[in-house]
């Protein structure tokens, strides 16, 4: 929206989303912001979850799967293609709460954020010039250097698709050790030392496919700083909201005594 920054949480399901959407919104309220959460996932079962916009009002997935006679997948994709009938209606509401932030809780499977036309018809309706894109690595996937390289691919895929600033987080980091998140943020900035771990840990490495991966990668989003997040204690979040100022203030920070410490 045009007075509000938006940024969309999205990643492969089970990658934290929701808790880091709450996480984040509670972070903004404490330094003085006015943000707002809104919930496109017509399946998200959640009690974590209280939103205040939430697409469920309109589109529930259960009830979509018992009048259309679909399975799980059916359900989730017809779904996401009623949200998109009800656009206008979420950007009304959005447009009457009057938020600083608007931070977007996408669906639990990637794809049907990333792929469904419907999506995009979303992204377009609700996104401002301050808008920016969120993409979760889960470190049960990013703690592999094959896992990481899919999640890049993915993450590449999503920029690709909705042309909006991306900011790569990973969450969860609270269930890593030190070794494990220096080794995977290390792999963010240095794609020498993603290639050497790919190749050691394949065990037929194949370099050239490997070299290419990264090359087409590195040519649709440039590698860039994976930041560490948590939900459950709080660590990244300060550095998130500075990074998605940087892109849309220019670099003003919130004072100092605004800016709650990182952790709380």
């Amino acid at each position: 929206m045009e007075d509000s920054s938006t940024i969309y949480f999205t990643g492969t399901a089970g990658a934290g989303k929701t808790h880091l959407v709450t996480a984040f919104g509670s972070w903004l309220k404490s330094a003085g912001y006015d943000p707002i959460i809104v919930n496109l996932d017509p399946g998200n079962e959640s009690t974590d979850l209280d939103p205040d916009i939430d697409i469920r009002e309109w589109v529930r997935l259960p009830e979509v799967m018992e009048e259309y006679k679909l399975g799980p997948n059916g359900g989730q994709v017809a779904a996401a293609d009623m949200i998109a009938l009800k656009i206008f209606e979420i950007r009304q509401a959005v447009a009457e709460l009057k938020a600083d932030y608007v931070l977007v809780d996408t669906p639990g499977q990637v794809e049907l954020f990333a792929f469904r036309e419907s999506s995009k018809a979303i992204v377009d309706a609700l996104s401002g010039d301050r808008s920016a894109i969120a993409f979760l690595f889960d470190p049960s996937l990013a703690r592999s250097a094959s896992g990481f390289v899919s999640l890049l691919l993915l993450s590449a895929t999503v920029e690709f698709r909705f042309r909006l600033p991306m900011l790569n987080l990973l969450s969860k980091s609270d269930v890593l050790t030190a070794e494990q998140l220096e080794e995977i943020t290390a792999w963010g900035d240095d794609p020498e030392r993603l290639l050497d771990a790919v190749t050691r840990d394949s065990p037929t490495p194949d370099v050239q496919l490997s070299t290419e991966m990264l090359r087409a990668i590195s040519t649709l989003s440039p590698l860039t700083t994976l930041l560490p997040t948590s939900s459950k204690d709080g660590r990244g979040l300060e550095a998130l909201y500075q990074s998605l100022q940087r892109g849309f203030a220019g670099g003003d920070d919130l004072e100092a005594s605004q800016a709650p410490p990182e952790g709380e």
